[in-house]
């Protein structure tokens, strides 16, 4: 199977008090190109995330949206530094000394001192969070590559309609190919003889103008490689695989040949099916620039 480089993922997972979103996109690229958007809390996970993902996908441009909640009644801790506490007492303590003042400190009003009370956040185990958001991960692609699969498919069955109308063209080509010469000769013949009118025609230099006419307009060696990789293109979408940079270039190929074939053609015929066959490439490279 073909798998297109457009394809959508979503996963939302519930696992006890945490909540994982995972959000995935792509559109074609030559490379694989990913780009995380996440919680810096999760930033840890950056790394495994991008290995996980080189499971699912070879190419493409791929955006991912990641969101975490949790839902923990205790995601923090209150903290009693003592020290604190001492410190400040021992200088209020003072302070009344030193000023005549009366003592009238409340374990309430020390409480209010800063730093005295701090709010510490529980330490989450990674090893946990990492589990389910690897499951929510792995949800998404296979969704994500579930679309791809599916957009691959409708683009394997457009491509191969279109290298079918091309091999028509092809066998128009070929099948045309000889009576341009034979009409050239006919036509070279007639001309001469009108020219000439009872004189006697060469053969042996009519013969030899027709060959150079021939040898000019022969376009055998480049329908026979067009062929062969039209042929070569339908084989690798039936076999599938990870095969957009090996059609690309395949397609370039194809249009190569079919410039020389315009190029060297004098009949009106060939040359609006070489047209036509430019135009059919065209569209198929188009379409190869979304295979994976």
């Amino acid at each position: 199977m073909i798998k297109s480089m457009t394809g959508f993922g979503r996963c939302e997972l519930m696992e006890g008090n945490r909540k994982f979103t995972v959000e995935m996109k792509s559109v074609n690229h030559r490379y694989l190109d990913v780009n995380i958007k996440m919680p810096k809390k999760l930033n840890f996970f950056e790394s495994s995330i991008r290995n996980e993902l080189k499971n699912y996908i070879q190419r493409g441009k791929v955006d991912i949206f990641i969101s975490y909640e949790d839902f923990s009644e205790t995601t923090g801790v209150v903290k009693y530094n003592k020290e604190i506490a001492g410190e400040y007492l021992t200088y209020l303590r003072q302070m009344a000394n030193d000023f005549g003042l009366e003592d009238d400190i409340r374990t309430s009003t020390l409480s209010r001192y800063p730093e005295v009370f701090t709010m510490e956040e529980v330490t989450e185990d990674e090893e946990e969070i990492w589990k389910e958001l690897d499951k929510a991960l792995k949800q998404a692609c296979e969704a994500f590559v579930e679309t791809r699969i599916k957009e691959g498919a409708n683009l394997k069955e457009d491509l191969i309609q279109k290298l079918d109308g091309m091999l028509a063209h092809v066998e128009f080509i070929t099948d045309r190919s000889p009576q341009i010469v034979a009409d050239y000769k006919q036509k070279l013949t007639d001309k001469v003889k009108d020219l000439l009118q009872d004189a006697q025609v060469d053969e042996n230099r009519l013969l030899t103008e027709v060959t150079i006419f021939a040898d000019k307009v022969c376009v055998d060696e480049e329908l026979v490689r067009l062929r062969s990789h039209i042929e070569a293109t339908k084989q690798a979408l039936i076999d599938g695989g990870s095969i957009g940079r090996k059609l690309d270039f395949i397609a370039q190929e194809m249009n190569r040949e079919s410039n020389t074939i315009l190029s060297k053609t004098t009949d009106l015929e060939i040359s609006n099916r070489a047209i036509e066959l430019k135009t059919e490439i065209e569209k198929v490279r188009e379409q190869i620039q979304n295979i994976e």
